[in-house]
């Protein structure tokens, strides 16, 4: 099955003619999450979970709540790509997460980046 078989609606109206574009992206990380709860119960043990460019259409107080979300050990190990470093940043700043970063660029090597943060508890 495909995800364009399915028609996924908000308030009865289809969600791709219908949803906003963060709306849209909303509904498809909820799946994605809803996709990582299926693994993890048929699995036994938790997958990793990939996130691909998702803060692009999203605000950012709902990016906070995603990451909020992930910062409470319930998904393992996560890995997010993003191509605005310092919005990705900002979002995570203060959030209990064991993070590392990682530039990839055509002209350097991969630099990975360690840093310290203040954490609130």
């Amino acid at each position: 099955m495909h995800k364009d078989d399915l028609l996924f609606t908000i308030e009865g109206r289809p969600l791709k003619r219908f949803g906003s574009q963060g709306q849209q992206k909303t509904f498809l990380i909820a799946l994605k999450l809803a996709q990582f709860d299926l693994t993890t119960a048929r699995a036994g043990r938790k997958p990793l979970l990939m996130l691909d460019d998702i803060f692009d259409k999203i605000d950012p107080q709902r990016m906070r709540h995603l990451l909020k979300l992930l910062s409470g050990g319930r998904f393992g190990q996560v890995l997010i790509t993003d191509t605005d470093a310092t919005r990705l940043h900002r979002a995570l700043d203060g959030l209990d997460l064991d993070i590392r970063f990682f530039h990839l660029s055509h002209e350097k090597p991969i630099h990975a980046e360690t840093f310290e943060r203040t954490v609130a508890r």
